[in-house]
């Protein structure tokens, strides 16, 4: 297999191998991915470790690592909303939540670059699964753009924003809305809620559609044109601007 790290700070993935077509996610710098057969003009499959998700992405923002580099799991994750990394002596800023690897006095290898950080880190092991630091983690996304396939502080999708706050905390989530949503413990009831629980909304159809994090039994914290906190009761969500209700409640799943 041909084992490979994202070496840019935010690589698109998309539904087929052209730029014109749909981003269905992103890699985030440092983040592990298996490469699969390759396309003309550079591109190449893509499947993440972290989630399984598969995509084109151009092949120039990986760089190959070694069975043993992709076997351990990313020591730790950048902590500050842009993190300023030293790799081959130039720099790159890198958004929250990029992927660190093992650091000696502040150094460590992605394949054959050295990098240097020397900023704020979260490590997952070490991660206090408490109101206080979920909260702290999702409001670095607050008033981020919703981006279709997001995954980052620059732009980011409802089931993208959901991920990256639990990834930090060292527990791994599924790409999509209606993934997660099979995952976790089933939350009987809205007043059972608790901070860090996830709420999943569907459609007519009764598909899954959206999922937002929940900061009480009424407060929920959400990617929705951007990344905002509304009211929520047994119906769904209600916009705390506008009094418009918005999503219809469906599930309630905790991981945590």
């Amino acid at each position: 297999m041909n084992y490979a790290a994202c070496m840019v700070p935010v690589a698109a993935m998309r539904l087929e191998p052209d730029h014109r077509s749909e981003m269905v996610s992103q890699f985030l710098f440092g983040e592990y991915a298996v490469l699969h057969q390759t396309e003309k003009d550079g591109w190449v499959l893509a499947e993440s470790k972290s989630d399984g998700y598969r995509g084109w992405c151009q092949q120039t923002h990986f760089q190959p690592i070694t069975p043993v580099q992709y076997a351990i799991d990313p020591a730790a994750f950048a902590a500050d909303w842009v993190n300023h990394v030293d790799m081959n002596g130039r720099p790159v800023r890198v958004p929250f939540g990029s992927s660190l690897p093992v650091l000696y006095d502040e150094q460590g290898s992605l394949g054959e670059h050295i990098i240097r950080f020397s900023g704020k880190s979260l490590d997952p092991l070490k991660a206090e699964r408490e109101t206080e630091t979920i909260r702290g983690l999702a409001f670095m996304y607050l008033n981020t753009a919703y981006l279709w396939g997001g995954r980052s502080v620059f732009g980011v999708d409802c089931s993208g924003f959901t991920q990256m706050i639990y990834r930090m905390m060292g527990i791994s989530l599924l790409r999509d809305a209606q993934q997660q949503a099979t995952q976790g413990e089933l939350i009987n009831f809205l007043q059972e809620a608790r901070c860090g629980d996830l709420a999943f909304f569907d459609d007519a159809e009764g598909r899954i559609i959206h999922v937002g994090m929940l900061l009480s039994p009424m407060e929920i914290i959400h990617a929705s044109g951007k990344v905002r906190i509304d009211r929520i009761d047994n119906s769904g969500i209600v916009q705390v601007d506008t009094g418009q209700r918005t999503q219809r409640l469906r599930i309630i799943r905790r991981y945590c």
